[in-house]
């Protein structure tokens, strides 16, 4: 028996994907909605650009849907822009399995919910740590639209409903525009290969205080856990990995695993935009001297976002006691999701 039919929505993202997997191997039958045809194993591909609303609908009639999971956005230049995509792709695809075996929704965000979108980051009061209880921040963003969107659609069609608020998720991903972990395997190898110091990107605030992240593969065991738990339903819930670090240890350890000088941390930010300005031909050359399989490092590496994360003038730690009260207790401690994936990179010949 399986638990469940399921569709992962951004299946080839490093939160859908590992979901996928995860759901795959769980005993779920799961279909992969993306833009490009996932090729997980196990996974039922579904192909459709949710800003066509055409295309959207013709792509889920008649699939046995009863559980879908929602981990994609898109990028626009202003954030009103980003509220208008992402909400009109939220709005497309559930009109597109409205009347059909829907239970229930999952909708990935992020601490976006309490620091302010892009164009306003930091700009809320919300202290930390974060709780789902947190107001609002004044001003627009998608998050919200998005949960507004489903909100009303739960309303409409009778589902269920989870938001889940996870805080840079770590995991196996190629070709994505948030990867933080792959990202610092590839700017520790390029430091490794060409004898630079592996000097930290980001923030003294950032260095020096306490922070927290998320293992893609605790997200993956919340969602299925929140989905199918009722009396977790149509509830809202941080997503972190339940410890707490600082930066200026971590980046020691993370020297120490790549065989690595660690620099101390600069008085002013060093971004990995600027610092790997030039990177494109130095990876190709490390790529064919380890025979690697991606010598783009624009597939790996995405400098932009993690110098976000990195270069935070504040802190930022959520509080996971409401997952905990209703009965989500699983943990994972986060330099071991950092290790676990330089190595399994390691082993698949992405980093030398």
């Amino acid at each position: 028996m399986r638990k469940g039919t399921a569709l992962v929505v951004g299946a080839t993202g490093i939160t859908g994907g590992n979901l996928a997997s995860f759901l795959n191997a769980s005993g779920w039958t799961v279909y992969g909605l993306s833009r490009t045809p996932t090729t997980q194993t196990g996974i039922l591909p579904v192909t459709a650009d949710l800003l066509d609303r055409k295309a959207t609908r013709q792509a889920l009639a008649a699939l046995p849907i009863t559980h879908v999971f929602y981990c994609t956005w898109i990028k626009r230049d202003s954030e009103k822009e980003n509220v208008e995509a992402n909400g009109a792709m939220m709005q497309n695809l559930l009109d597109a399995l409205q009347g059909g075996d829907i239970e229930h929704v999952s909708l990935v965000t992020g601490t976006k919910q309490y620091l302010g979108s892009f164009e306003s980051y930091g700009s809320g009061k919300t202290e930390t740590p974060f709780r789902e209880s947190a107001p609002r921040v004044p001003g627009e963003n998608f998050y919200y639209a998005l949960e507004d969107t489903m909100f009303a659609a739960a309303e409409r069609d009778g589902f269920s409903w989870n938001v889940h608020r996870p805080h840079t998720v770590i995991g196996y991903a190629l070709g994505n525009a948030m990867n933080m972990g792959v990202t610092l395997a590839v700017y520790a190898s390029i430091c490794k290969e060409t004898g630079k110091p592996f000097t930290f990107p980001g923030s003294q605030t950032q260095w020096n205080a306490l922070t927290d992240l998320t293992d893609a593969l605790q997200l993956a065991r919340q969602m299925e856990w929140a989905a199918t738990t009722p009396g977790a339903h149509d509830q809202a819930f941080n997503t972190v990995n339940g410890d707490v670090f600082r930066w200026r240890r971590m980046w020691q350890e993370m020297g120490e695993f790549f065989g690595l000088d660690v620099a101390d941390c600069p008085e002013t930010p060093q971004p990995l935009e600027e610092q790997m300005a030039d990177s494109a031909d130095t990876w190709k050359q490390i790529a064919a001297k380890h025979d690697l399989v991606e010598a783009d490092v624009t597939r790996l590496a995405s400098w932009w976002h993690t110098d976000a994360d990195l270069g935070r003038e504040l802190e930022c730690v959520n509080d996971t006691t409401k997952s905990r009260d209703f009965g989500f207790d699983h943990f994972r401690e986060t330099r071991g999701a950092f290790f676990d994936l330089f190595t399994r990179l390691r082993a698949e010949r992405i980093i030398p």
